[in-house]
């Protein structure tokens, strides 16, 4: 087996770890869940080696999607970093094979102290799976290390698990991006957050704009030439009224009626979502993202067309364009 091979094989068995975790979802998860929600503390997650780095990374991960969240090494846990942890956290114990020396000694304190512990392990009747309050099995068939030694699967099975309870409770939480941005001030994605519509938007020639007595073909030829996914109709006031998309010319050569010489007010989608000038660039994402759409028309207070935001410009995507520059 040569390199690339070796190589395929480690992300097909890591692949297939992971695709057996859905299976493991089960009423412990949503158990889990709700004890997050309903509690008044913080996430405190812990682990030793490299279940703890995993245990960092989803710390960090809850913490910058709104649940408050910290690491807590089990070594110096045992030698006086317990003072972080209060009644009222859920604690996230990591650990593949549950019997995590460090781990267990420190878990029977935890639960002295009226914690609720949630187990990450792949073994759910070891040690750690029988002393906490729910257990998620993150149990692997094999690690993709040859000797079977080195924590790879079961790492990549506990960061996904890690994912999706982070996921869950952004869904649950109602946390959109203008929360996301509070939290990231100093961050790239924060930054463009931050920023005005009229600051990114793409304007000038640069926009794709057909007038509605264009027939579909020559609408089609302004989509192709700007390549930006979608080209804004509007009527003689040069105010936005349709929009036609890849998808539309998909949509309409599917039903068999296509014809280039068509008007495009036929085969348009109309009243199109757009936004204002003025308006937060965290609002366009939330946009976006309610309506699953990644071109927006960007109008004036009349409706006028005055530029173009693309989702790839709010996320950092490619080149990140100001003003069409």
């Amino acid at each position: 087996m040569n390199r690339i091979q070796q190589a395929a094989s480690v992300i097909r068995t890591e692949s297939d770890a992971l695709l057996n975790l859905i299976d493991k979802i089960d009423t412990q998860f949503t158990q889990a869940v709700t004890a997050i929600l309903d509690g008044t503390g913080r996430v405190i997650v812990t682990g030793i080696g490299k279940s703890g780095l995993i245990g960092r990374k989803i710390a960090a991960t809850l913490s910058s999607t709104g649940t408050p969240s910290a690491f807590m090494h089990p070594v110096e846990a045992c030698h006086g970093d317990l003072g972080m942890v209060s009644s009222e956290d859920v604690i996230i114990a990591i650990s593949n094979s549950g019997e995590t020396l460090e781990l267990n000694t420190l878990i029977p304190r935890i639960k002295e102290m009226g914690c609720t512990v949630v187990a990450f392990t792949g073994s759910p009747s070891s040690t750690l799976g029988r002393e906490a309050d729910l257990v998620i099995d993150t149990g692997v068939e094999k690690e993709a290390c040859p000797l079977g030694l080195a924590p790879t699967s079961s790492t990549t099975a506990q960061l996904a698990m890690g994912d999706a309870l982070c996921v869950v409770l952004i869904n649950a939480r109602g946390f959109q991006s203008d929360d996301f941005r509070k939290i990231h001030p100093a961050g790239a994605l924060g930054q463009r957050l931050s920023l005005l519509v009229s600051e990114m938007m793409v304007t000038g020639k640069n926009v794709p704009v057909a007038p509605s007595t264009a027939t579909t073909g020559e609408a089609l030829a302004v989509l192709d030439a700007h390549r930006m996914g979608a080209v804004f109709i509007t009527d003689e006031e040069k105010r936005l009224i349709g929009l036609l998309t890849d998808g539309d010319i998909r949509h309409t050569l599917a039903q068999g009626t296509y014809a280039l010489t068509h008007s495009v007010t036929e085969t348009m989608t109309r009243a199109p979502h757009s936004i204002t000038i003025t308006a937060p660039a965290y609002d366009a994402l939330n946009l976006m993202e309610r309506h699953q759409i990644t071109v927006l028309p960007v109008t004036d207070t009349r409706g006028q067309i005055k530029g173009l935001l693309h989702l790839h410009d709010i996320l950092g995507k490619g080149a990140f364009r100001f003003n069409g520059q």
